[in-house]
């Protein structure tokens, strides 16, 4: 097939029953679209989408994330729709040609996550972790005061998709939401005041929860690092379900150790999984999950990276602008 002309085809890897499937078809319309998910993998999106390799070279769109390792492969790539919300190891120096459109399934995973935080928060405000450990060994033990969203200040940091979510699930609990973002002028949903980066110093001491929902960026890295740990009040609590390295893992695990801060929740971390002989596993006030905030856990977000993605093949084959276009 020679797809230099006007021929298309959209390679389909994400994992749908035949509804969808007749969705995804209408959407294409007369443009050529095949089907790759195996109906064993249906209601699972999970790793790394395999497309046979007679397709590779005809694809000119893809649905799913392929291996970045075989991206060379696909000579013929326009657009690459991934499930995931990161994108990252896609638009690393090399990977693909400046010509091909990346889109991902930001805006599918704000209700999932922030509610993961959310319980998060509340686990640890509450001492949930201890009495889950009591039980555990048989142990009738009071394990002391506990903490009340009412009132309490809450630095969301990061207000996307995410951030967006959880500030509002914040305030239902009658917390008061604190926005860091690039572009402080801008009103997000659930925010009652927003700062931008340069002011993050000074707002960090008067916060009682943080909440990152960062991207991957070169200044994120390390954002809350051991000085900015210390300027935190000892009764706070630092939840991150964004992008792992926006925390120095080792700061926060000394952090914990010596008390600093209450408690800690974290869903994404540098290096995952995160090392077995990692500090963290050690601390009882660190709330951990293998990265499970997201994912196809909710049967609402399996839903809505459909949608995102059958409304993009509806503008790719019409040559409309794609929704949440990274690069």
């Amino acid at each position: 097939m020679d797809v230099r002309t006007n021929d298309k085809l959209i390679v389909n890897c994400i994992p749908i029953g035949d509804k969808d499937r007749q969705r995804f078809m209408d959407a294409a319309g007369d443009v050529r679209i095949e089907f790759c998910a195996q109906p064993e993998s249906e209601d699972s999106i999970n790793g790394k989408a395999e497309i046979p390799e007679a397709l590779r070279g005809c694809a000119t769109a893809v649905l799913g994330n392929i291996d970045p390792a075989t991206v060379n492969q696909f000579t013929n790539l326009e657009w690459l729709q991934t499930w995931s919300a990161g994108v990252d190891a896609y638009l690393k120096p090399g990977v693909l040609s400046e010509h091909v459109s990346v889109t991902s399934s930001t805006g599918a995973y704000g209700q999932a996550v922030s509610e993961h935080m959310i319980a998060m928060m509340w686990t640890i405000m509450k001492n949930l972790t201890f009495y889950i450990r009591n039980q555990s060994a048989s142990r009738w033990q009071d394990e002391g005061t506990v903490l009340t969203p009412q009132g309490a200040y809450v630095l969301v940091v990061g207000t996307g998709d995410i951030g967006s979510h959880f500030a509002c699930l914040a305030k239902g609990a009658g917390m008061h939401t604190i926005g860091v973002r690039r572009n402080a002028a801008k009103s997000v949903d659930g925010i009652d005041e927003m700062h931008g980066f340069d002011e993050l110093d000074e707002l960090l001491p008067q916060a009682d929860v943080v909440a990152l929902a960062l991207p991957s960026a070169a200044d994120t890295y390390h954002l809350i690092d051991e000085r900015r740990l210390s300027l935190l009040k000892k009764s706070a609590i630092i939840l991150n379900g964004g992008r792992g390295d926006a925390i120095d893992d080792d700061a926060l695990a000394e952090a914990l150790k010596s008390n600093s801060i209450r408690g800690a929740g974290i869903d994404v971390f540098e290096v995952e999984p995160l090392p077995a002989s990692h500090r963290l596993w050690e601390e009882p006030r660190c709330l951990i999950t293998p990265h499970i905030a997201g994912g196809e856990h909710l049967a609402s977000t399996v839903a809505r990276i459909i949608d995102i993605a059958v409304e993009n093949v509806r503008r790719y084959v019409n040559g409309e602008p794609l929704l949440e276009r990274a690069h």
